[in-house]
């Protein structure tokens, strides 16, 4: 018989491949209760009525993991998704999911159905009986209009939803434009959904850059190095892209994951990008680490435009940054059209440094 999840936890902890946590530990039963219900379930063909109905399996009911950044939900998320012991299930980024839910709307409308959400909602849960989500919020009103029908679906389909959350549900969409619309969204949650708060006192995150070197000058082999350990010690060295689409394209950063990405100066500023492509990243990411970062001048003035805009936008968003550079903030930018501007960034760069920025998202 397969480990428990509360087996390989405690195992990862004598190993010293976590640091052990009662809260954390605590949430390991109901995170059992779902996989086994999945694995004793997986095969199971659809019954008559079923098939007659377009009902799908009975979903095992899901769970909904909130409490503040760094409390080790996503790792929790991980732990469990990677052993379910079953093939029809995807890991991704709540954000990143609602972007294709949209474009797939967009598609479903052009063939003039009367209802675009179901087939969208059919086609998933064609794939799927496990969907993981990491930090469900909603921001976007186009999101908060569609997603109580699409999940009532997805749960009448059998599909079983896990989900990570800075907020407890009923902070969902909060002060949004026709939240009263949006309500019954949070009671299918409830309904739905086992809700844990994770109560560690513990940000994990912060602590593992507490008093940290965050900026590395010059950027080369050293810098490299160090930065691929802040990395493995922050995301345990998994990856997968990180998909969002912005107005109709699509933005992938190649490596991502627990909610940090990963990524060169000239992935992010060398590629015509603009700002609402900075601010969907932002939107999706808790730490960013930037490597590489050039001398600046009027010879890549169109790089250290977008430079800035991307440093603007993470630091409203109060993202941690992680960044290799050819020299000090100072020194990045000293000549030319644009350097006198730049002094700012620099600044924000400098206070972005400090071992509490970000701690207050």
């Amino acid at each position: 018989m397969s480990e428990t999840l509360t087996e390989i936890y405690d195992r990862l902890a004598h190993e010293g491949k976590l640091r052990p946590d009662a809260a954390q530990r605590a949430a390991l039963p109901d995170l059992q209760r779902i996989r086994e219900g999945l694995e004793g379930a997986n095969g199971r063909k659809k019954g008559l009525l079923g098939g007659l109905f377009g009902k799908g399996p009975e979903a095992v009911r899901g769970l909904y993991i909130w409490g503040g950044v760094g409390r080790g939900k996503s790792m929790l998320m991980d732990l469990f998704h990677q052993s379910v012991a079953i093939e029809a299930k995807r890991r991704v980024h709540f954000h990143a999911f609602m972007q294709e839910v949209q474009a797939a709307l967009h598609e479903a409308r052009k063939t003039g159905v009367d209802d675009a959400i179901r087939p969208v909602a059919e086609a998933i849960a064609g794939k799927l009986r496990l969907l993981s989500f990491d930090e469900m919020q909603i921001t976007d009103i186009a999101d908060a209009m569609i997603v109580g029908r699409l999940f009532q679906l997805l749960f009448d389909k059998g599909v079983t939803v896990v989900t990570t959350s800075n907020r407890v549900p009923d902070d969902l969409y909060k002060d949004g434009l026709n939240r009263s619309l949006f309500l019954p969204f949070i009671a299918l949650l409830k309904e739905r959904m086992e809700v844990r708060e994770l109560e560690s006192e513990t940000d994990y995150r912060q602590h593992r850059l507490q008093g940290a070197q965050v900026y590395f000058c010059p950027a080369g082999g050293e810098a490299k190095a160090a930065i691929s350990r802040i990395w493995t010690e922050l995301t345990g060295g998994g990856s997968a892209p990180l998909r969002l689409v912005v107005k109709g394209r699509e933005l992938v950063i190649d490596d991502f994951h627990a909610g940090v990405a990963r990524a060169s100066f000239w992935e992010l500023c060398g590629r015509p990008l603009g700002p609402a492509d900075y601010l969907a990243l932002a939107e999706a990411i808790r730490v960013l680490i930037l490597e590489d970062i050039p001398h600046l001048s009027s010879e890549n003035y169109n790089e250290a435009k977008r430079f800035v805009t991307l440093i603007d936008t993470l630091y409203e968003a109060k993202v941690r940054l992680i960044a290799s550079a050819a020299d000090e903030p100072e020194r990045l930018y000293i000549e030319g059209e644009g350097s006198f501007e730049f002094e700012r960034t620099a600044s924000r760069l400098r206070e972005m440094q400090a071992a509490d920025w970000g701690s207050d998202r």
